[in-house]
């Protein structure tokens, strides 16, 4: 059984950063690529980054470029988003999936606020 375990989440305030992680397990971690979305109050489901299988290839959301960078760590089945300069506008729950698949995990919550 695929599951997905996001973690990391919290209040922070604007211009903070945050890191999330992802645990993995039920399937070969190191053979998918994998991807962060992002659901704010209110909207739909939100793209944000996404890496390929070994962590050499990455790609961002225009609304997050240059401030989010995406990694992963095959040996521990673990995915992160490691968050700065955050905006109020990036307050949303976050969700790790395989990019090929619509599982996702219960997601964490993150929310940036003075």
């Amino acid at each position: 059984e695929v599951q997905l375990v996001e973690s990391g989440g919290g209040l922070v305030q604007p211009g903070g950063s945050l890191r999330l992680s992802c645990a993995a397990s039920g399937f070969s971690f190191s053979s998918y690529a994998m991807t962060w979305v992002r659901q704010a109050p209110g909207k739909g489901l939100e793209w944000v980054s996404t890496i390929d299988s070994v962590g050499s290839a990455t790609r961002y959301a225009d609304s997050v470029k240059g401030r989010f960078t995406i990694s992963r760590d095959n040996a521990k089945n673990t995915l992160y988003l490691q968050m700065n300069s955050l905006k109020p506008e990036d307050t949303a729950l976050y969700y790790c999936k395989r990019t090929a698949a619509d599982t996702r995990g219960q997601g964490t919550q993150v929310t940036v606020s003075s």
